[in-house]
């Protein structure tokens, strides 16, 4: 097992360990569970908190887990379930939106937008203020985040300009703290306004603390166990109870199940006109999947080489 010492001199000496980690991401499906913490918005749906996103925990390479999942509704109820292409599988809402995507109708594509997987994260962080909450205040708890939050970390990783350094959000002694600033913009939950603070080290780098912490926080990698995830045929089966014989069946606008509609569905609401032939479009189908893998993977490998 390893000891704080040997995490210590890693975390300050090598990280090419996390760029070939980086390289398979993995997810599990949400649940209720009181490890999870969720900035909690006033009345007008205003919020702030700070936080501290922690390195990887104990015998783990990642500081964080990606997990896709699929929700959305249709006449049988609400299908949300996690993708199994988070493991590199085969997902039978992937394969039907690829049906619906290259079948030459506008609408069929509005339908596959609408079902389209979402992108989500969790990783342990530090609460550091919780205006809402305050009892939470210096505790370790998961936090589940998405692409708009995501961006954030890229943001502090690659900064824009040339005078500005490069920051490991995930270093307890190189990081910094995140402001969570929460705002409602045309109805819904918005981020925009987060930002980091100055890099500064956790508790002033007082090495016996950090150690107290990173033996509190909590392991990742049962949200990438592939026995957590249903079967292909199960999902397949559970699908079509929820569309029943017509695959279209869902071509209502799908009320906002996400925090933040920007984030997670960023395509314009199905029409719900009667369908009407397009010209063929062979262009793959769209998914939440960006391209910050390879930019994350660069930043880790340039520190790995330094």
């Amino acid at each position: 097992m390893s000891s704080f010492n040997d995490f210590k001199k890693k975390s300050k000496s090598s990280i090419s360990d996390l760029t070939k980690a980086l390289e398979s991401l993995d997810g599990k499906k949400d649940y209720k569970d009181d490890r999870l913490w969720r900035p909690e918005p006033d009345k007008a749906g205003n919020g702030y908190a700070v936080i501290r996103f922690l390195p990887a925990p104990k015998d783990e390479e990642l500081p964080f887990v990606k997990i896709y999942s699929h929700a959305f509704q249709g006449k049988g109820g609400w299908f949300i379930e996690n993708c199994l292409t988070t493991n590199g599988g085969k997902c039978p809402v992937c394969e039907l939106n690829n049906e619906l995507w290259n079948s030459g109708i506008e609408d069929d594509k509005n339908i596959a937008r609408n079902r389209k997987r979402k992108l989500t994260y969790i990783s342990n962080i530090l609460v550091i203020k919780d205006e809402a909450n305050p009892q939470n205040e210096g505790k370790v708890f998961l936090f589940k985040y998405g692409v708009k939050i995501f961006d954030k970390i890229k943001e502090a990783m690659y900064p824009e300009f040339k005078d500005e350094e490069a920051v490991d959000p995930f270093n307890f002694w190189t990081g910094a703290d995140f402001k969570l600033k929460i705002r409602k913009v045309a109805g819904y939950t918005n981020y925009d306004k987060s930002e980091f603070a100055p890099a500064s080290p956790l508790f002033g780098g007082d090495d016996a603390k950090l150690e107290s912490l990173w033996n509190k926080q909590y392991p990742l990698k049962e949200f990438v166990d592939p026995k957590n995830f249903k079967e292909y045929n199960s999902l397949k089966t559970r699908l079509y109870e929820i569309l029943g014989d017509d695959i279209r069946s869902s071509a209502m606008e799908n009320e906002s199940r996400a925090e933040d509609e920007s984030e997670q569905n960023p395509f314009d609401a199905p029409s719900r006109s009667k369908p009407s032939p397009k010209k063929q479009d062979n262009s793959p189908p769209p998914t939440d999947e960006p391209d910050e893998e390879m930019d994350t993977l660069s930043y880790f490998q340039k520190l790995a080489e330094e």
